[in-house]
């Protein structure tokens, strides 16, 4: 991998300098892809823009910049998307600053920010390397989460194709999902839920495998087929519906055959009963039938007390006596048939008894 220290101006990034909602950001003669297609969209406010032109006005250094050589011999920004926008808007004459634009100025002015030097990271190198760089260095201006690391590593048509589906403001896989899925689509928080869907959480496997696809066509019909699933399998949307691993449950589901009223009924038993703790986890069990799911609730230490005191320490098992740290709560009546987390369902077993009864 190579990583050069490059000094390039103002006047020449800002070269060739277009902004487009549907064709993304570019720059440097058309070679930067500053903000590729449907990606995290501006999000500096006036006053962190402005302090981009008052640094450079001042001549003081602005932090250093990360761009990435594509094999093509094109770049992308990884670190300094804003920065860059923000000095490229004011020199196109998009916004002004105390009443006075770029046109507004001096002959030197001008030449004081065109002349400014820019400190630039330009890194090169295969995907792997690169996004172990890009993780290494992700320290500055606005954090990349690790989807827009993996997005500047695995660039491509495939890539363009998805974030169409899944990274920009109201797209498709948003006005579809935004009830099951957490996060927003411009911080890639949809796209890395599709990818790790679609591929049991090896999202940068599946990346490399299909970075040079025409299209991402398959992702985009896997994410709606999973949310199709939901929505007729789980007929009623509660709240905890937001951020379960559909994908999962999809997967190991989907062509196995539901009756949604009656999964309907048992899900809220389930969300009445104060023993489930964890309520999202209902979904999972009444498909899987894995009661940790569920994260019963425990026996307090009151609880555990009067059972240990109405037993006199002996284990109800092995008949042996036991200080209380020696000993573990377990319900009488099971939880799955019933048995609730009470004290009058609470005994006392050895460490050794409990674990041979959990075991059967």
């Amino acid at each position: 991998m190579e990583i050069k220290l490059q000094e390039i101006t103002v006047k020449d990034v800002t070269n060739g300098y277009k902004n487009s909602d549907e064709e993304g950001v570019v720059a440097f003669g058309g070679l930067l892809n500053v903000r590729p297609k449907y990606q995290r969209e501006f999000v500096y406010k006036e006053k962190q823009r402005n302090a981009v032109m008052d640094t450079i006005f001042k001549g003081y250094p602005l932090n250093v910049m990360y761009w990435v050589k594509n094999d093509d011999g094109t770049y992308e920004i990884l670190d300094g998307q804003q920065r860059t926008i923000s000095f490229c808007e004011y020199v196109e004459g998009n916004y002004s600053i105390a009443n006075r634009a770029f046109h507004n100025l001096t002959e030197t002015e001008k030449q004081l920010i065109l002349n400014y030097k820019l400190m630039i990271y330009v890194c090169e190198g295969n995907d792997h390397e690169k996004l172990q760089w890009f993780r290494t260095i992700n320290i500055a201006g606005e954090r990349l989460t690790d989807q827009e690391l993996r997005n500047a590593t695995y660039t491509g048509t495939w890539l363009t194709s998805a974030k169409t589906y899944f990274s920009k403001t109201n797209c498709v896989a948003y006005r579809i999902a935004k009830d099951y899925v957490t996060g927003t689509p411009i911080r890639q928080e949809f796209l890395e839920t599709a990818l790790a869907w679609i591929n049991d959480g090896r999202i940068e496997d599946y990346m490399s495998k299909h970075q040079h696809d025409e299209d991402a066509t398959e992702l985009w019909e896997y994410f709606r087929d999973v949310i199709d699933w939901v929505q007729k399998t789980f007929v009623v949307w509660r709240k905890e519906m937001k951020g379960v691993n559909w994908g999962e449950l999809y997967n190991k589901f989907h062509t196995q055959t539901y009756d949604s009223n009656e999964l309907e009924t048992r899900v809220k038993e389930l969300f009445l009963d104060e023993d489930v703790t964890n309520k999202k986890g209902i979904y999972h069990f009444v498909l899987s039938g894995q009661q940790r799911q569920l994260s019963i609730r425990a026996f307090d230490e009151k609880q555990k007390a009067e059972a240990y005191e109405r037993q006199n320490g002996i284990c109800v098992k092995c008949q042996k006596h036991f200080t209380r740290d020696q000993m573990e709560a377990d319900h009488i009546t099971p939880w799955h048939e019933g048995g609730k987390t009470t004290s009058e369902n609470c005994q006392m077993l050895c460490k050794d008894c409990n674990r041979r009864k959990a075991g059967r």
